[in-house]
Protein backbone atom coordinates (compact mmCIF):
# COMPACT_ATOMS: atom_id res chain seq x y z
CA UNK A 1 0.00 0.00 0.00
CA UNK A 2 1.72 3.22 -1.25
CA UNK A 3 1.48 5.82 2.10
CA UNK A 4 1.97 9.40 1.36
CA UNK A 5 5.51 10.15 3.46
CA UNK A 6 6.69 13.94 4.22
CA UNK A 7 10.29 14.21 3.97
CA UNK A 8 11.37 16.96 6.63
CA UNK A 9 14.88 18.08 7.01
CA UNK A 10 17.39 21.12 7.34
CA UNK A 11 18.02 23.58 4.96
CA UNK A 12 21.76 23.69 6.04
CA UNK A 13 23.16 20.77 3.70
CA UNK A 14 22.64 20.14 -0.19
CA UNK A 15 19.66 17.93 0.21
CA UNK A 16 19.00 18.25 -3.21
CA UNK A 17 21.77 15.72 -4.45
CA UNK A 18 21.94 14.63 -0.60
CA UNK A 19 18.39 13.56 0.02
CA UNK A 20 15.86 14.32 -2.81
CA UNK A 21 18.08 12.69 -5.86
CA UNK A 22 18.69 9.29 -3.94
CA UNK A 23 15.22 8.92 -2.67
CA UNK A 24 13.94 9.75 -6.06
CA UNK A 25 15.81 7.67 -7.95
CA UNK A 26 15.27 4.63 -6.02
CA UNK A 27 12.44 1.66 -5.92
CA UNK A 28 10.85 3.37 -2.91
CA UNK A 29 9.56 6.49 -5.57
CA UNK A 30 7.44 4.54 -7.15
CA UNK A 31 6.44 2.42 -4.37
CA UNK A 32 4.94 5.45 -2.15
CA UNK A 33 4.09 8.93 -2.56
CA UNK A 34 6.85 11.51 -1.13
CA UNK A 35 6.68 14.90 -0.63
CA UNK A 36 9.79 16.85 -0.67
CA UNK A 37 8.99 20.28 0.52
CA UNK A 38 11.86 22.31 -1.14
CA UNK A 39 12.05 20.18 -4.61
CA UNK A 40 10.90 23.45 -6.54
CA UNK A 41 11.50 25.75 -3.96
CA UNK A 42 8.02 26.93 -3.66
CA UNK A 43 6.99 24.33 -1.50
CA UNK A 44 5.84 24.76 2.15
CA UNK A 45 4.77 21.80 4.35
CA UNK A 46 1.54 23.15 6.30
CA UNK A 47 -0.32 21.69 9.31
CA UNK A 48 -2.59 20.12 7.38
CA UNK A 49 -0.24 18.33 5.36
CA UNK A 50 1.26 16.67 8.24
CA UNK A 51 -1.95 15.92 9.95
CA UNK A 52 -2.74 13.72 6.25
CA UNK A 53 0.02 12.42 5.70
CA UNK A 54 1.18 8.85 6.57
CA UNK A 55 4.63 8.97 7.85
CA UNK A 56 7.34 11.82 8.44
CA UNK A 57 10.84 11.07 7.21
CA UNK A 58 12.88 13.71 9.27
CA UNK A 59 16.91 13.84 8.03
CA UNK A 60 18.12 15.21 11.15
CA UNK A 61 21.81 15.68 10.92
CA UNK A 62 21.77 19.16 10.98
CA UNK A 63 19.76 21.29 13.52
CA UNK A 64 16.57 23.06 11.99
CA UNK A 65 14.18 25.35 13.94
CA UNK A 66 11.04 25.25 10.93
CA UNK A 67 11.96 21.12 11.09
CA UNK A 68 11.25 20.97 14.97
CA UNK A 69 8.26 23.48 14.47
CA UNK A 70 7.01 20.51 11.31
CA UNK A 71 7.73 17.73 14.11
CA UNK A 72 6.14 19.29 16.70
CA UNK A 73 2.79 19.22 14.55
CA UNK A 74 3.86 15.54 13.72
CA UNK A 75 3.52 14.61 17.43
CA UNK A 76 0.57 16.79 18.34
CA UNK A 77 -1.45 14.42 15.13
CA UNK A 78 0.31 11.54 16.50
CA UNK A 79 1.94 11.09 12.88
CA UNK A 80 4.62 8.63 13.13
CA UNK A 81 8.31 10.17 12.64
CA UNK A 82 11.66 8.44 11.78
CA UNK A 83 14.52 10.17 12.29
CA UNK A 84 17.67 9.38 10.19
CA UNK A 85 21.16 10.94 10.30
CA UNK A 86 24.28 10.84 8.47
CA UNK A 87 27.16 8.76 10.52
CA UNK A 88 29.25 11.20 12.53
CA UNK A 89 26.39 13.77 12.73
CA UNK A 90 24.59 14.11 16.64
CA UNK A 91 21.12 15.08 16.51
CA UNK A 92 19.40 16.73 19.10
CA UNK A 93 18.86 15.19 22.17
CA UNK A 94 15.45 16.56 22.46
CA UNK A 95 13.73 14.17 19.42
CA UNK A 96 13.74 11.82 22.06
CA UNK A 97 10.39 13.00 22.83
CA UNK A 98 8.59 12.48 19.71
CA UNK A 99 9.74 9.14 18.18
CA UNK A 100 11.38 6.15 19.39
CA UNK A 101 12.69 5.48 15.87
CA UNK A 102 16.38 6.72 14.87
CA UNK A 103 17.97 5.46 11.97
CA UNK A 104 21.65 5.95 11.52
CA UNK A 105 22.91 5.73 7.83
CA UNK A 106 26.65 6.27 6.39
CA UNK A 107 26.07 7.17 2.27
CA UNK A 108 22.76 7.83 -0.10
CA UNK A 109 22.88 4.43 -0.88
CA UNK A 110 22.63 3.18 2.89
CA UNK A 111 20.20 5.69 3.46
CA UNK A 112 17.71 3.92 0.94
CA UNK A 113 18.62 0.56 1.88
CA UNK A 114 17.38 1.58 4.93
CA UNK A 115 14.29 3.38 4.60
CA UNK A 116 13.29 0.84 2.54
CA UNK A 117 14.32 -2.23 5.16
CA UNK A 118 11.98 -0.17 7.67
CA UNK A 119 9.35 0.40 5.26
CA UNK A 120 8.83 -3.44 4.58
CA UNK A 121 9.52 -4.18 7.95
CA UNK A 122 7.06 -1.42 9.99
CA UNK A 123 4.53 -1.54 7.34
CA UNK A 124 3.98 -4.80 6.15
Amino acid sequence: MAMKIIVTHSSGFNFKEELYRPIRSSVLNTEHNFYLPQETGKEKITKEMVRNSDLIFAEVSYPSTGQGIELGWANIFNTPIVCFYKSGTKPSNALQHITNTFIEYLDERDLVDKLTNFLKNTFK
